[in-house]
């Protein structure tokens, strides 16, 4: 998605379910074992037919078309849907205009659930009640076509920034399932941190790797 300047109407849907996080694996092949040899003998011995060469099963996708992955520092790391967001969570709706660098100005309409409830329900491992420890986290949010954005934990937590930030499962009325969720930042001005097709989503902790340096 092109960038967006973005604001406006926040209406919220009706639709709330359960919350449930599924967790899906895929199961990944076996390599077939290879024939094994005879001790050889002196007298003479017909050449064995050669074994036929294994079948190469394909590698599932490490994600099916339109999910995403939650993971990082979580208690419950999942795979999810667009399905999944718009039944387990309640689905909101804003309007965004913005302007975007390569074909000027936009406007859009989003529905679906906040980032902030999709990722409470991974269960982060901070202690909700310490409010230091929530602001130390971070959000990593990886798109199909190799884009990326990075959002703090505080920007969407209701005690700091409270950002409606979206996983939108539907655009223009359109639902997203083929494609999967998109990130939609309203708070932003331009559009770079607004992700088209969400195939995963990291949430951890930020650590210095060393203190930083005393000024002088």
């Amino acid at each position: 998605m092109c960038g967006p300047n973005t604001m406006i109407h926040v209406a919220d849907t009706v639709l709330r379910s359960t919350g449930r996080v599924s967790l899906r694996a895929a199961a990944v092949p076996t390599a077939a074992r290879g024939p094994t040899m005879s001790r050889p003998n002196t007298a003479p011995h017909p050449t064995p037919a050669a074994a036929p060469a294994p079948t190469r099963t394909p590698a599932p996708a490490s994600v099916p078309a339109g999910s995403f992955t939650l993971r990082g520092d979580v208690a419950r790391p999942a795979t999810l849907t667009v399905a999944d967001l718009r039944r387990d969570w309640e689905q909101h709706r804003v309007e965004v205009v913005f302007d975007c660098a390569t074909a000027g100005p936009q406007h859009h309409t989003f529905s679906g659930p906040l980032l902030r409830e999709v990722a409470t329900a991974a269960r982060p491992r901070f202690d909700p009640a310490r409010r230091k420890e929530r602001s130390r986290f971070l959000i990593a949010v990886d798109g199909g076509d190799g884009h990326h954005a990075l959002l703090s934990w505080a920007e969407i937590d209701a005690d700091f920034g409270d950002a409606p930030v979206l996983l939108a499962t539907r655009m223009d009325d359109r639902d997203l399932d083929g494609d999967g969720p998109q990130l939609v930042v309203p708070s932003d001005r331009c559009g770079a941190r607004y992700v088209s097709a969400v195939t995963g989503i990291w949430i951890g902790s930020a650590r210095l790797a060393a203190p930083l340096p005393s000024g002088t």
